[in-house]
């Protein structure tokens, strides 16, 4: 923590000088580059070290986040009419397709989910560094930048809970409807594949709050790293499980 304040310090040092606007403006940036991805490296390198003391408070907190997911996605199956043309798994293109739709989508979720862990990389680590070599207008665009930046951040996760929780408690209502079971059943019925799979879609995000607590926005972009190479493996063995095993769990629970 101490080296990585000294190396921020010299950093935005180095960009005071001005004897030309765009030599310093041209500097900033180039240091906000260097500093980032020296940044990136020094937390990858210590996460190698000792994994657990990362991904466990990110794990821990997708699992609550994937928990309050579960109860909105019930409300949502328990006041909403069934739609009999509502995807679900096995019923339309055959295994192999539903597997593939079931990446296809998650992988758009994933990816929007780091876009976020990105945004707060740059809002909270890059952009300051850059504004230091600014001034005027210039600099006021850079500051309203990681504003934006945070917004989005904020937008999307909101967005995004509030998507998949409609999305996921509608298909839940048509499946649990077109099976005869009661929507609580049909989601117990999908844990053993819908836990992973919302950890590993939310551990991005989870990794964002935790480092927007501590302030440690230079993680960021190394925490988008793990957490992506993390929640891949993770995201097609819980598709392959809700397509080839999910719903032999339903029969069974029946």
């Amino acid at each position: 923590m101490a080296d990585r304040r000294h190396r921020r310090a010299r950093a935005l040092k180095l960009c005071r000088p001005a004897a030309d606007p765009q030599a310093v403006r041209s500097r900033s940036e180039q240091l906000a580059l260097v500093q980032g991805w020296d940044d990136t490296c020094s937390a990858l390198r210590r996460w190698r070290a000792d994994p657990l003391s990362a991904v466990g408070p990110w794990a821990l907190g997708s699992l609550g986040v994937a928990a309050v997911l579960l109860v909105a996605t019930w409300v949502v199956a328990m006041v909403s009419l069934p739609d009999p043309l509502v995807f679900a798994p096995g019923r339309h293109s055959g295994a192999w397709g539903d597997f593939g739709f079931i990446l296809y989508r998650n992988s758009l979720v994933l990816a929007l989910h780091a876009m976020a862990c990105v945004a707060g990389f740059i809002a909270g680590s890059s952009l300051p560094v850059v504004a230091e070599g600014t001034s005027g207008w210039w600099r006021a665009a850079h500051d309203r930048a990681g504003r934006l930046a945070m917004g989005f951040v904020a937008a999307a996760t909101l967005f995004s809970l509030g998507t998949q929780a409609y999305a996921l408690g509608l298909q839940a209502s048509s499946i649990a409807d077109a099976n005869a079971v009661s929507p609580a059943l049909l989601i117990v019925s999908l844990l053993p594949h819908a836990v992973p799979e919302l950890c590993a879609l939310f551990l991005p995000l989870a990794a964002w709050i935790l480092a927007a607590r501590r302030h440690a926005w230079d993680e960021l972009l190394a925490a988008t790293f793990v957490t992506v190479a993390v929640a891949v493996p993770v995201l097609v063995a819980a598709a392959a499980v809700e397509v080839w095993v999910s719903p032999h769990v339903l029969y069974f629970l029946k």
